[in-house]
């Protein structure tokens, strides 16, 4: 006796055959993908490394630079206190009625750190005729021959020296005297009390 096949039997079961395999195919793909994703990550992140490696190596080439800026704003700041700390003496040698010659003259000599109500931590103290190798760079030091009071320079790669070429700065109390206005009996009178460096030099400018 013959048998006659259902024809949607057959039909059913190649259909459930055709969805069984489109999964791998899926996944397959899917696979693909997430290589295909991965790669580009890795790209990603050797660009990133670049870039940092790039900006690392600007900012060492100018981190000499900020040092030696933040230095001579270090050294400035000491130079203004002691300017001011120069036209406070004078105004009570004329409170007192003391701003004569003699007095005057021991002010533009005497070592103007010891004005400072407290000592720069980076002043080493006083020397006989120094060098630039008596104390550290970057610090002061008052020279007793000269009385002149110096900055050594460490960060001096924009610094240009004065004419004795020496690494340092020298500062010295300057009075100015002109004659005395409507009575040139009288001579000279102060019009003016400096704390400036002994001879010009060229920083950072």
């Amino acid at each position: 006796m013959m048998s006659h096949e259902n024809p949607i039997s057959h039909a059913t079961l190649v259909g459930a055959s055709l969805l069984a395999k489109r999964p791998c195919r899926q996944q397959a793909g899917s696979h693909n993908n997430s290589r295909s994703s991965k790669g580009f990550t890795l790209i990603e992140f050797i660009v990133i490394i670049i870039i940092i490696v790039v900006l690392a190596g600007l900012l060492l080439t100018r981190i000499p630079l900020y040092q030696e800026q933040a230095e001579k704003a270090a050294m400035q700041q000491v130079e203004g206190a002691l300017q001011g700390a120069l036209a406070l003496r004078y105004s009570t040698l004329m409170t007192r009625g003391a701003a004569n010659e003699k007095e005057l003259s021991i002010l533009a000599s005497d070592n103007p750190i010891k004005w400072l109500q407290k000592l720069p931590r980076n002043y080493m103290g006083e020397y006989y005729d120094p060098s630039p190798r008596s104390v550290a760079p970057g610090s002061w030091m008052f020279d007793l021959r000269s009385r002149d009071l110096i900055y050594v320079v460490d960060h001096g790669e924009y610094f240009t020296p004065g004419k004795d070429g020496n690494k340092w700065i020298r500062f010295q109390v300057r009075l100015d005297y002109e004659p005395a206005l409507g009575r040139p009996e009288s001579g000279k009178e102060l019009v003016a009390t400096l704390f400036e460096p002994s001879e010009p030099y060229q920083w950072l400018n």
